[in-house]
């Protein structure tokens, strides 16, 4: 073997141990393993999978949005407010006066699962709450609406619905991300109502949102759309 040979043999050689060195030092490479995120499954006309298509984006701006951008006050149906209309469907022995106003019932409160006894004198103890409060549904999209569609969503039998006066204050304009119904048996129904109006009026969701949606829908993935109300 010739001199030359030799030393390009001990080059060799030394980077070899030279890479051992620097491979037994080298700390241990250890792969991640993570969760897989719980799949919701998408039953055909369920309300997960209208989720599904419902667009994901950004709150928009509160800036505009009042009260009067969906109406003024109810609007009226052959002489009958809208506020009367939704006491007299949701309340139990609803009493009715000859000028369209509900006097007394019973209400069993889908937000709390409680039993709340109704007298007009005392209006706050039941109230109407928007199930998709406007002031939120104005920054996922309403703004975008005519305000005669704006009108007719406040207005929607679907949006609206007798609860427990101081739930609906807790709740405020919180969306499903901040807020759901104390009464778990009924969250389901609550998600799916949303989906519902926001598919009806073209709203968004938030990805937040959406994922609190999914969530509760998880335990009932067949749960349907809402029949119109």
């Amino acid at each position: 073997m010739t001199l030359r040979m030799r030393r390009i043999l001990v080059t060799l050689l030394s980077l070899a141990g030279l890479f051992l060195v620097v491979l037994a030092a080298a700390p241990p490479v250890i792969e991640e393993v993570t969760q897989p995120k719980e799949v919701l499954s998408l039953v055909p006309g369920s309300a997960a999978e209208t989720l599904e298509i419902l667009e994901v984006k950004g709150r928009a701006a509160k800036t505009g949005y009042s009260r009067d951008q969906f109406g003024s006050g109810w609007v009226k149906v052959n002489g009958c407010d809208t506020r009367n209309i939704i006491l007299y469907r949701d309340l139990v022995d609803a009493v009715l006066d000859k000028e369209c106003t509900v006097l007394s019932g019973t209400l069993n409160d889908s937000y709390t699962g409680k039993v709340i006894t109704f007298q007009k004198s005392d209006g706050s103890a039941v109230q109407i709450d928007h199930v998709i409060a406007l002031s939120d549904a104005w920054q996922k999209g309403a703004q975008l609406l005519s305000r005669e569609m704006r009108i007719q969503l406040a207005n929607d039998p679907l949006e609206l619905i007798a609860v427990d006066g101081d739930a609906n204050q807790q709740k405020s304009d919180g969306d499903a991300a901040t807020w759901l119904p104390s009464n778990k048996s009924f969250r389901c129904e609550y998600v799916a109502r949303q989906i519902a109006i926001k598919q009806k009026y073209s709203l968004w969701v938030t990805i937040a949102e959406k994922e609190a949606i999914k969530g509760v829908l998880t335990t009932c993935p067949e749960q349907p759309l809402p029949v119109k109300l």
